[in-house]
């Protein structure tokens, strides 16, 4: 049987695919990691793609951004599947007719984020952004700062907190951003246990309906 590869879209160096590289090596999934701010993207193929963030804004005029926006139009044409995280997911709001804007004020540190399901649970978070729910979109969670989550048919999930950082994303995170870095200093490992769960299931979910 072949392996599982999913495509990964990374943005920034210090903004890697997190706990979803332990998701994936968990269950023998191939990661192809592709540098869009490097002009790298792969084809519009009907691959199953996840959308990290990075710190820009999705309606950029830099030639790569502008590239990868046309790139996600194309891929959306076909069954790909996409779990989209971030600026990852403002591209996919956008890509589906959604708008992007500006928030008040930046939401960063632990956010909690309430589900359509009554539940809620913290994640990091840090951005300026917020995008407004696709046409034909179910919204999946939110908080009192923004749409936190939005679903569209063909399994296309679009998050704006991020599950896929874990203790060492944000050690490498504030390396990189120095004073800049509005993250926490210290690690709540109780929190990163949850978040893992929720992305190791929520992923396994998405996965299994991106196979049928």
């Amino acid at each position: 049987m072949a392996q599982t590869q999913i495509d990964i879209i990374q943005h920034h160096c210090a903004e890697s695919a997190g706990e979803i590289l332990h998701w994936a090596q968990a269950r023998s999934i191939r990661l192809q990691v592709y540098r869009a701010d490097l002009a790298q993207l792969p084809a519009p193929n009907d691959h199953p793609c996840i959308i990290l963030g990075g710190p820009y804004s999705s309606l950029g005029d830099e030639e790569w951004l502008r590239a990868e926006r046309e790139w996600l139009s194309a891929k959306l044409k076909t069954d790909a599947k996409v779990f989209a995280i971030c600026l990852g997911a403002q591209l996919l709001a956008l890509a589906s007719g959604a708008q992007v804007k500006k928030m008040p004020t930046i939401e960063s540190g632990w956010s909690n984020v309430r589900f359509s399901d009554t539940s809620s649970l913290d994640f990091m978070t840090w951005h300026e952004d917020q995008f407004t729910l696709p046409p034909n979109g179910q919204p999946a969670a939110r908080n009192e700062n923004c749409l936190q989550m939005f679903r569209l048919p063909k399994d296309r999930i679009g998050v704006q907190f991020h599950p896929e950082w874990n203790a060492e994303s944000i050690a490498s995170l504030n390396d990189y951003c120095g004073v800049a870095s509005p993250l926490p200093r210290e690690i709540d490992a109780e929190r990163f246990a949850a978040v893992s769960t929720w992305l190791h299931l929520q992923l396994d979910e998405w996965l299994e309906r991106s196979s049928n």
